[in-house]
């Protein structure tokens, strides 16, 4: 019997640190208490908004890039 470093569960090494779930437009429009979703379309359009990405016709946000982007937003506002 050999023993291995590897995890019990072969579903972890596959996500490699992805998160549990990515975040819908809707998501964002509550985070940040947004009149609407257009206005993540709007933020996609001028590239001013989180960085998101394109599942089919789905766009989904990593969790990670809008806490950054939400970080450095307001860093930018505590600077100013």
């Amino acid at each position: 019997m050999t023993t291995t470093d590897e995890p019990a569960d072969p579903r972890a090494t596959l996500r490699g640190g992805l998160p549990d779930r990515y975040l819908t437009p809707e998501d964002l429009v509550t985070m940040f208490s947004l009149p609407s979703v257009e206005t993540v379309y709007q933020w996609r359009r001028k590239r001013i908004g989180p960085t998101g990405f394109r599942v089919g016709r789905y766009l989904r946000f990593n969790p990670a890039a809008v806490r950054a982007w939400e970080a450095e937003r307001t860093a930018l506002d505590d600077a100013a």
